[in-house]
């Protein structure tokens, strides 16, 4: 069953690639394809009627998310579901107990994002480093302001030399530190178990007593971890006061994983030079919230991973695994429910 049709455009799945997938399935299989349109924001979520009736009996399934109601049809009499793939990273809203019960496999699709979100970090930080977020607000009130950046606390460096803090060193965290690597940066990385080899471009750490040590080196900071019991509020206000008063800190994971409260009195306070947020806690980001007005914050509305390219990546993946599962071979990106990712 392909339940993928997002109602978005740019996410919206090319008839080359369904056909793509139609002709890879062996002669005596069957693919549904879904009509209904679909959301991927976030998780993924929606349910239609259509999906409804289509996933029972499914061996198979490939959509966006995978609602509680959507998984209790698919695990109903006659049950044949094995295996379920989200076009999502995120896997928080997906892992309903009946899920972890049942025996299914699930795969995500963490990594295909990679690319156009390490392209939105680099952005975000030359918006701060190079003084951007001055040069915007001068140019709204029609102001030639070069003193605001020939002070010597004007805020204005160069990437070059600087060092960028990494938490989470998966797919995203990789894209990012090669980028800031090429630049000349010293990059350090946090991740949740121990590096089993040298890694080239950064200096991998990991343990707890790794990460205020990580925070108060770090120039820029990117936070790129999964939402998960172990993750959420793990950047709160101790963790934002060992933070160098110049540094940036950039949230493109989830939101509950920096204390937005703690978050929003250093940016008042000026003990960070900036944010970048393509996340927040609850979204879309209500219209009262402080966050809109502080100058020293860069919002887009999670949206760093839009990308013409998505269905180049999601679609060898989608293939690759499937052919791997026709075949009896492990498949890539599954889940470990216990971790959360």
């Amino acid at each position: 069953m392909f339940n993928m049709q997002d109602e978005r455009p740019v996410w919206a799945p090319p008839a080359s690639f369904v056909e793509a997938l139609r002709a890879a399935l062996p002669e005596e299989w069957e693919l549904i394809e879904v009509s209904a349109p679909v959301s991927g924001r976030g998780d993924g979520h929606g349910v239609s009627e259509e999906a409804l009736h289509a996933i029972r009996g499914a061996e198979i399934y490939f959509g966006l998310g995978l609602p509680r109601e959507l998984l209790l049809a698919g695990l109903a009499a006659p049950a044949r579901l094995r295996w379920v793939h989200t076009g999502a990273a995120g896997v928080r809203s997906l892992l309903h107990p009946e899920l972890l019960n049942s025996g299914v496999t699930l795969t995500n699709s963490a990594g295909i994002h990679a690319e156009p979100i390490a392209d939105t970090v680099l952005g975000m930080m030359l918006h701060f480093a190079r003084g951007l977020d001055i040069a915007v607000r001068a140019q709204q009130r029609r102001e030639w302001r070069s003193d605001l950046y020939e002070s010597r606390d004007g805020g204005v460096r160069e990437l070059a030399g600087a060092t960028l803090g990494i938490i989470g060193y998966g797919g995203i965290g990789r894209a990012v530190a090669r980028r800031a690597h090429a630049l000349g940066m010293n990059v350090i990385a946090l991740r949740r178990s121990a590096a089993t080899d040298d890694d080239p471009i950064a200096d991998v750490r990991s343990g707890d007593d790794q990460l205020e040590r990580l925070l108060r080196e770090s120039d820029f900071l990117v936070v790129t971890v999964p939402s998960t019991a172990e993750t959420r509020g793990m950047i709160g206000a101790p963790e934002l006061a060992a933070m160098k008063p110049h540094a940036v800190i950039i949230n493109v994971a989830r939101g509950d994983v920096v204390g937005e409260t703690a978050l929003i009195e250093a940016l008042r306070r000026c003990t960070l030079r900036g944010a970048g947020l393509d996340v927040f806690t609850h979204e879309p980001l209500a219209a009262e919230s402080p966050l809109w007005d502080l100058p020293n914050v860069l919002i887009t509305p999670h949206v760093s991973a839009t990308s013409p390219r998505y269905w180049e990546r999601e679609g060898e993946l989608i293939l690759d695994n499937l052919e791997r599962y026709l075949t009896g071979r492990e498949l890539r990106n599954v889940v470990d429910p216990a971790a959360g990712y």
